[in-house]
């Protein structure tokens, strides 16, 4: 076993854990370190809104009050960013993609969905990745408001893939028929970003 695994193990077990909860080439951290392109906005939830778009019979502009009165859904999940930490047993509140769904109605060609995010940020997913049991918008993470920092007022949640995915700052979901790389795809990420086969970079 490489050293940096069996170091990274023995954090895990020594916590409590069981080891097999780790994906390769990552290491168990308790804190949420924040990672980010530019900075952090400054959000006016009085003129704040959530677009859904495109592969859509009914396209929708939510503002937060709107957004907050559909039901809410709540989980725990782990998550690992590509720069190696992980976290376990991250409590998120939010609004999950079938409430979304029910008001925006997906097209049949639906297959793929862009987030947009402040600052021109995107993320790419399968349309299957967000209507995952444990994909979320978030508001609330462990058991409090979702921070500026960790992407408040919203972000997204897609379990089972690197965090970047999860977008950070949430603005809009674009349905679309096709995929379309996101802000770190254009840069090299790897398009799947599955932890677990370590897909960190598509070179």
């Amino acid at each position: 076993m490489p050293l940096f695994r069996s170091k990274a193990e023995k954090k895990v077990v020594e916590a409590g854990y069981d080891p097999a909860r780790l994906p390769p080439g990552q290491y168990l951290t308790e804190k949420w370190p924040v990672l980010h392109a530019g900075g952090v906005p400054s959000t006016d939830l009085s003129s704040w809104d959530l677009r859904i778009f495109g592969e859509v019979e009914r396209e929708l502009s939510l503002g937060w009050d709107e957004l907050l009165a559909l039901a809410p859904t709540e989980n725990v999940q782990d998550i690992h960013c590509v720069t190696r930490w992980s976290r376990f047993d991250a409590r998120f509140r939010g609004v999950h993609w079938r409430e979304l769904a029910k008001l925006a109605v997906p097209t049949a060609a639906a297959r793929f969905v862009v987030a947009h995010a402040e600052q021109a940020f995107t993320a790419n997913v399968p349309l299957a990745s967000l209507e995952d049991e444990n994909a979320l918008l978030a508001y609330e993470a462990d058991d409090g408001p979702l921070t500026p920092e960790h992407g408040g007022p919203l972000r997204l949640v897609i379990p089972g893939k690197y965090f970047w995915k999860s977008a950070k700052w949430l603005r809009g979901l674009e349905l679309r028929a096709t995929d379309q790389p996101g802000f770190w795809e254009r840069y090299g990420y790897n398009n799947d970003a599955d932890p677990w086969k370590e897909e960190r970079y598509g070179f």
